[in-house]
């Protein structure tokens, strides 16, 4: 059966149903009434708390919520293809007879199971940009769509907080699908300048997407910079669904007719009726997601019944294959010394805005990256400087932003600039010690990654390359055989080095030794150590990992002694050289083992009998369990 022809069946279905359901309205002096063979419907009787409704066809009752401020229904979904159960079974339910025999032909091919959005894979979910001028409340919807506070939200009318394309999936109902944040659109913008750049790479992201929220200002009515970025989009994009959406509109609904008369301004942009919501406190979002379901599921069933086939042909050979958990990479480091640029290498593609301007970054962007089989997600965060107390805005949030994903993620890389290291002829700054260490007690992954090598001569070259790995040791002696990485994101020389070090660190982090194979290193390293008194010597019965991500042992000393922190540092520095952990925090533990002797053995049961022998005192009750035996 053509998808073609299960098209024009639901359209004709849903033309039907709607005459005829208006037809009873009509009839019905009740705002609400409509009667079926076995039931009415009520008013507000079966709604979820909060949530969106959703009714079957078939079922005894169904509800309708009279909206009359907006003239629309409220809760659209009252043609759902979803049966019920007793529909299902016998196939012989009376729907009444104003419900043709064609209709109910045509409600039962088209029943079946809905679109599932939760079960859909993330790569073949819709996609929906949110865009319009800045300050329009983008990055509010954003959050509220996502349901976290992942985008930076501050007002500043006279700048720009977004600059880059955050990416995430939003949970609206039982709807799922992509939604990206973009940053404040100006038309008039000119080509060579920051926001010439951040239009420049909206446009390309827009011709990938599959839908556009176009966002405007409720409060401040129709300005001319919307009627720019309505002639943009039709200029740039005129084959997108293009959705309109007032926000910022919980003021206007004093019963007044304000909405309606922001509704009919912002309609004379020509991208039909808008939607009046709030991001900030979640009204209207009933709204977005009744024009949204329709739109969406009419795209899955053209992603989903494509897609098909070659999901039918991919899944043997994925199930041979072993999950390999993704991977969380933070690119950290200072302003201006290439991290954005250095994404943008590894992914072939200009995903994040780069440029000469200091500062550039303020959003910490998450990208997914396929790399053999493995997936990695890494983050592009913005450039790290101490926090003042003076300093307020955008910036600082920022920096907080940065900090909380370098906590977050498995390893991190920490780019230097390979043209200041040779002028300053000293590896890290001040800042970038204190990334590192931070890293390091965090119990991350560490891996530095020295950039714009293509600047240095080569006399220069050569001597950076074998300074900064010595100075880091130096610099860092908690970690030792930090890997160090040289490369030139510009020229793109050295990405695949640095995935390739990354994996291999993760690895590394992930690492689990048996309990017997630490046992025989135990005694080989041992017996090699310097002890100055052989008494003193603490009594290591056996060593244990007790947890990896970062590796974590636990040394099991009996005896008084313990071991010092001269002997930790040294069990420390043998199991990075031995196993090959360099580059990751080793964390050891001690324990001390009690004896258990025969005679304490005697002793704490005797005790036992003492305690337990006798009659209980009053207001004592037994833990023992009674058992019963059958003795027949």
């Amino acid at each position: 059966m053509s998808l073609a022809w299960v098209r024009a069946l639901s359209r004709q279905k849903t033309t039907l149903l709607r005459k005829n359901l208006i037809h009873h309205c009509n009839k019905s002096k009740s705002s609400i009434g409509l009667q079926f063979n076995k039931g009415s419907l009520l008013h507000n009787k079966c709604l979820p708390p909060g949530g969106i409704g959703r009714t079957f066809l078939g079922s005894d009752s169904l509800n309708l919520v009279s909206h009359f401020q907006h003239s629309t229904f409220e809760y659209r979904r009252w043609f759902s293809t979803v049966p019920a159960q007793d529909d299902v079974r016998d196939g012989t339910r009376d729907f009444g007879p104003d419900v043709s025999e064609t209709q109910l032909s045509d409600a039962k091919f088209e029943s079946g199971k809905p679109v599932e959005f939760s079960k859909v894979d993330a790569h073949l979910l819709p996609t929906v940009l949110l865009i319009g001028r800045p300050n329009v409340g983008k990055s509010a919807l954003f959050n509220r769509l996502i349901r976290r506070r992942e985008a930076l939200v501050y007002n500043t009318p006279n700048d720009h907080v977004t600059r880059d394309i955050r990416e995430g999936i939003a949970k609206l109902g039982d709807l799922r699908f992509k939604v990206l944040d973009s940053a404040g659109l100006e038309a008039e913008a000119s080509s060579g300048s920051v926001l010439g750049r951040t239009a420049e790479m909206t446009a390309n992201v827009l011709r990938r997407c599959n839908f556009a929220l176009f966002l405007i200002d409720a409060r401040d009515g129709l300005q001319p910079m919307d009627l720019d970025v309505g002639k943009w989009l039709r200029k740039h994009v005129p084959g997108i669904k293009i959705i309109m959406v007032m926000n910022k509109a919980e003021s206007l609904d004093d019963g007044f007719g304000s909405v309606i008369s922001a509704a009919s301004e912002a309609r004379t942009l020509g991208f039909g009726d808008p939607i009046a919501l709030s991001a900030e406190t979640g009204l209207g979002m009933n709204d977005l997601y009744e024009v949204l379901r329709p739109l969406l599921e009419e795209h899955m069933l053209q992603v989903v019944d494509e897609a098909t086939d070659e999901s039918n042909e991919d899944c043997e050979s994925s199930e041979q294959e072993e999950s390999k958990l993704p991977l969380q990479l933070a690119f950290v480091g200072r302003p201006n010394v290439g991290k954005s640029t250095l994404l943008n290498a590894i992914l072939q593609e200009d995903r994040v805005l780069v440029g000469p301007e200091a500062g550039l970054t303020r959003d910490s962007i998450r990208v997914e990256f396929e790399f053999e089989g493995r997936t990695i997600y890494m983050v592009d965060t913005a450039g790290w400087l101490q926090r003042t107390k003076s300093e307020k805005g955008a910036s600082s949030l920022s920096i907080v932003q940065s900090r909380k994903n370098l906590m977050r993620a498995h390893v991190v890389a920490l780019v230097l600039d390979g043209q200041e290291v040779s002028k300053a002829r000293k590896s890290m700054t001040h800042d970038e010690v204190v990334i590192a260490r931070r890293a390091i007690e965090e119990g991350r992954g560490l891996v530095v990654i020295v950039n714009k090598m293509d600047l240095l001569e080569e006399r220069l070259y050569d001597r950076v390359v074998k300074a900064v790995p010595e100075e880091i040791q130096t610099i860092i002696p908690q970690v030792t055989g930090i890997p160090v990485v040289f490369v030139s994101a510009l020229e793109g020389k050295g990405r695949i080095d640095v995935i390739q070090q990354v994996i291999e660190t993760y690895k590394k982090w992930c690492l689990r030794l048996s309990t017997a194979r630490l046992n025989r290193w135990l005694r080989k390293v041992m017996s090699r150590h310097s002890w100055k008194d052989l008494s003193a010597q603490p009594k290591v019965k056996y060593f244990t990992q007790v947890k990896a991500r970062p590796p974590t042992f636990v040394a099991f000393v009996s005896g008084k002694t313990r071991l010092s922190d001269t002997d930790l540092r040294f069990l420390t520095r043998s199991l990075k050289e031995d196993f090959d952990m360099g580059g990751i925090p080793v964390r050891i533990l001690q324990r001390a083992v009690v004896k258990n002797s025969s005679g304490s053995s005697n002793s704490n049961s005797n005790s036992k009998t003492r305690k337990y022998g006798g009659k209980l005192a009053a207001g004592e009750t037994s833990d023992k369990r009674t058992l019963s035996v059958d003795t027949s």
